[in-house]
């Protein structure tokens, strides 16, 4: 099964019912299950190396219309950033390879 990758964009966060909202709330911090989630000691974070991604580079393409269209139909604002994507994960597949 292939691995999805999803990035959250803090300015379109997903919708959450009243009902989900309440019962996040009322859950008490000793009734989370932790089990499968490593502690995160000193050692660890003396390993992190924290990484800023760079600029990226202004590219101007020629795409036929239905792409562009196909993009668009989604949420016109972002389109080009969706289309980025896509093609970043078309480099990481072939890179796997």
């Amino acid at each position: 099964m292939p691995t999805v990758r999803f990035i959250l964009d803090p300015n379109r966060l997903p919708e959450v019912s009243d009902e989900t909202a309440a019962r996040w709330d009322a859950l008490a911090d000793e009734d989370i299950d932790f089990s499968d989630a490593p502690e995160l000691d000193p050692a660890f974070w003396r390993e992190v190396e924290p990484h800023t991604p760079g600029p990226k580079p202004t590219v101007t393409m020629r795409v036929d219309p239905e792409v562009v269209a196909h993009f668009k139909k989604e949420d016109p604002k972002g389109y080009t950033r969706r289309m980025a994507e896509v093609l970043g994960s078309y480099v990481r597949a072939k890179a796997k390879r």
